[in-house]
């Protein structure tokens, strides 16, 4: 696992979760015992394929300890950190056991020579606990380091998570967050796994995780971590013996691999995050018997478009027919032989459009760029192909209607060399601002060129067509424009119904 991988939101979803062993002080002050929990507990790894890491503690306890409680025995977490210290060559036997397994070390200072040590023995992460998340003077020297960091947040406020948050990414950090509750152990009623969904809203690309302590015995919080989209996940272990026990929240090599076990389940039923899932064979049959087929309300003829006005839709459909949910505006289907009247549609040629269509709208907004003409964000296309959308760059034109009112403005854009043919109005009378490349306009048979800052008006019954020389841009402004008002000097093209593909588009 790249490491840097871990720390990217989005390359983290595509990667396998990461789970941490924490030993903490469960070495329980014997480097024996250490490597004995270590070596088990690479056995359960073994059963899963997922990325591990094991996790120790440091303090230097001379430091960490006021002087006048080093002997303090009879405190509980005196007795417990100074009872199970080890030597410099004691965690470097520890350390190296888990670089030959294979583990990604991790490790949490409590003070800043245990930074110098995680350092010296070259740990891949350094972990911050709840109780140092704000610690200030060690979070100074811990960003001194080029680790990466993850931190947990347990106890603590939301206000000072935004500035540890803030003080990592002013650094330029990689590191992750992880939820957790400082209970030792939490009660599943307190464990508040929304908190993963507050975190991954409020800490927008922060990767998250979550620490937990709830009883060994539970596996379902792990499940509900996974499903709200936890990618690192931490949990306390040990092994008991004769001579040590464990404590209520570490897990045992056997809970800790039905714990894994629950996670792998998890994920399973989870699925993919980044992308659409595959559908199964079966549910798209099972999905499909419930869907209405396409059936031909009068005759139509071979090799005939089918209009959605010569179709009527009804249960239940047969096997390779047309759906109802096949029918859009950016497919056409072509009748391959003669559909008699309630037929099924099913014998046809499908032909898509939407490709060719989007292709149009995003030449044309990069014309609209080139000439520094702002449109809505959302705007209204209408993509005009008088001959065929074949023949959309030898006759054609986009349509960008602004208003239609008393008074209607619109904007037309063209592509060299592009016609359109000729027509008049009855209704409406317009004016042509040259926006943008240079026009050949013909009014009722004269001819003449136009470029950016002309102006052209078209009276009523004024044939006119036009031709772009160059890719260009020009605004109509008229009184109001009515569908039924052009006529054309190509009667084909009136009686085309299919002529316009109208579109709404996002402009970046």
């Amino acid at each position: 696992m790249k490491l840097k991988n871990l720390f990217d939101f989005e390359l983290s979803r595509k990667e396998k979760p990461l789970f941490i062993f924490e030993l903490a002080n469960n070495h329980m002050g014997s480097v024996e015992h250490g490597l004995g929990v270590i070596r088990s507990f690479y056995k359960v790894a073994q059963e899963f394929d997922f990325n591990f890491a094991f996790k120790f503690q440091f303090r230097d306890i001379p430091s960490f300890i006021h002087p006048d409680y080093q002997k303090r025995m009879d405190i509980k977490y005196v007795k417990r950190f100074s009872e199970t210290d080890l030597s410099e060559k004691e965690w470097k036997t520890l350390k190296n056991e888990l670089d030959k397994l294979g583990f990604i070390s991790v490790c949490t200072p409590f003070d800043e020579k245990s930074v110098d040590r995680i350092e010296a023995l070259n740990f891949d992460i350094v972990k911050i606990g709840s109780c140092s998340f704000n610690d200030w003077p060690l979070l100074e020297r811990i960003v001194k380091t080029k680790k990466p960091i993850i931190a947990s947040t347990a106890g603590v406020e939301l206000e000072d998570i935004d500035k540890v948050v803030s003080f990592f990414q002013n650094r330029k950090k990689r590191f992750a967050l992880m939820h957790c509750v400082g209970e030792y152990p939490t009660g599943e009623e307190n464990l508040q796994l929304g908190q993963i969904d507050m975190l991954r809203k409020r800490y927008s690309g922060v990767v998250i995780g979550f620490s937990t302590h709830e009883d060994p015995n539970s596996f379902e919080a792990v499940k509900l971590a996974i499903a709200k989209g936890a990618r690192i996940l931490e949990k306390h272990v040990a092994v008991k013996t004769k001579k040590f026990n464990i404590n209520a929240y570490s897990a045992t090599p056997n809970q800790t691999k039905k714990w894994l076990k629950s996670a792998e389940e998890a994920l399973k039923m989870s699925g993919l995050t980044d992308q659409r899932a595959e559908f199964t064979k079966k549910e798209l049959a099972d999905l499909r018997q419930f869907k209405r087929g396409v059936f031909a309300k009068k005759e139509i003829k071979k090799g005939e478009l089918i209009d959605i006005k010569d179709v009527f839709f009804a249960f239940p459909n047969q096997e390779d027919q047309v759906l109802a949910n096949d029918m859009s505006k950016y497919t056409h289907f072509y009748a391959n032989k003669q559909i008699k009247k309630n037929e099924a549609i099913i014998d046809v040629k499908k032909v898509n459009i939407r490709k060719k269509i989007y292709s149009i709208v995003e030449k044309a907004d990069k014309i609209l760029k080139k000439y520094k003409i702002a449109i809505p964000q959302k705007t209204d296309f209408s993509i005009s192909y008088h001959y065929g959308l074949e023949k959309f760059y030898q006759y054609g034109g986009i349509l960008i209607d602004c208003v239609n009112r008393e008074y209607c403005k619109k904007l037309i854009v063209m592509f060299s060399n592009q016609k359109h043919p000729a027509q008049y109005h009855k209704k409406k009378e317009e004016t042509f601002y040259i926006l943008g490349g240079k026009f050949v306009i013909t009014l009722n048979g004269k001819e003449k060129n136009y470029k950016a800052g002309d102006i052209v008006t078209v009276k009523r019954k004024v044939k006119h067509s036009m031709k772009a020389k160059t890719d260009g841009v020009f605004e109509e402004v008229s009184s109001t424009h009515y569908v039924k008002d052009s006529f054309y000097e190509d009667e084909k093209i009136g009686k085309n119904k299919n002529r316009k593909t109208y579109i709404t588009y996002w402009i970046d």
